[in-house]
């Protein structure tokens, strides 16, 4: 490489720094020696360099929204088998197309433990962050812990704000355990706040309908109104996965 193009280089290198374009800076020497080799356009250089950098970002980006979206496990539809769950493969793709987000529609998943609503509703969630969506995802005593902390001063509705900036809110394993007044509020204020303005997802042991059993039936009713006017239900069936592969040896590695 010549002083003229090293020189040129080491501009360039100092540049993209200013101009904080280091998916550029990373690959400019590359390109230029592939360039050069193959005697491209100069205008073929230019658009080369600019899709590196914009590929760049919307992988960072994408990254920055997964980890702010908290998801609890990392399971996404590569680790999800269609045929091991009863909820049906057509309405799994469906779904997965992500166009009820778009409408402002709803998901409930209801059904025993085991039966893959947490993983359906995480894979989804991956996938619309995959597609430029971005995701929050809360359990239910998450949703308590946020309403306890701003109810000395008031500020629940304002602390809901920055939630309700998602695409898809995910709330996991209602009914799995007790829910606590705050819980209860919590759902409700998400549920009313985000009614055909954003979508929500839930997974739960229980039917909405059973809701009442949960929480008073006074806020109950409000919630599950509001959640099931523009929603999708699926209801998941038979035995528990974990307990199906730990009962076949699949649970853990054999001991050497």
């Amino acid at each position: 490489m010549t002083t003229t193009n090293t020189t040129a280089l080491e501009e360039i290198d100092r540049l993209c720094r200013r101009l904080r374009m280091p998916y550029i800076r990373r690959t400019v020497a590359d390109v230029v020696a592939t360039a050069k080799a193959q005697r491209w356009d100069p205008a073929e250089i230019v658009r080369v360099l600019l899709e590196e950098e914009a590929t760049g970002r919307d992988a960072s980006t994408i990254e920055v929204r997964r980890r702010k979206a908290a998801f609890p496990a990392g399971k996404t539809f590569d680790s999800f088998d269609p045929a091991r769950f009863s909820i049906p493969a057509p309405t799994q793709r469906a779904l997965a197309t992500l166009e009820w987000i778009n409408r402002h529609e709803n998901l409930v998943v209801a059904g025993p433990s085991g039966t893959g609503k947490s993983h359906f509703c995480e894979a989804l969630g991956h996938a619309a962050i995959n597609a430029n969506l971005t995701v929050t995802w809360f359990s239910v005593e998450q949703l308590g812990s946020l309403v306890a902390r701003h109810r000395i001063d008031d500020t629940i509705t304002k602390a809901l704000k920055p939630v309700l900036r998602s695409d898809l809110v995910i709330v996991d394993d209602i009914g799995l355990l007790p829910i606590t007044t705050d819980a209860a509020e919590g759902l409700y204020r998400l549920i009313d706040a985000a009614y055909e303005r954003r979508s929500v997802a839930i997974s739960s042991n229980l039917h909405p309908s059973g809701f009442d059993e949960l929480m008073p039936r006074t806020i109950a009713t409000a919630l599950v109104d509001r959640l099931m006017h523009h929603a999708h239900v699926l209801v998941t069936t038979g035995d528990s996965v974990r307990l199906t592969d730990a009962a076949g040896g699949k649970g853990v590695k054999p001991l050497t």
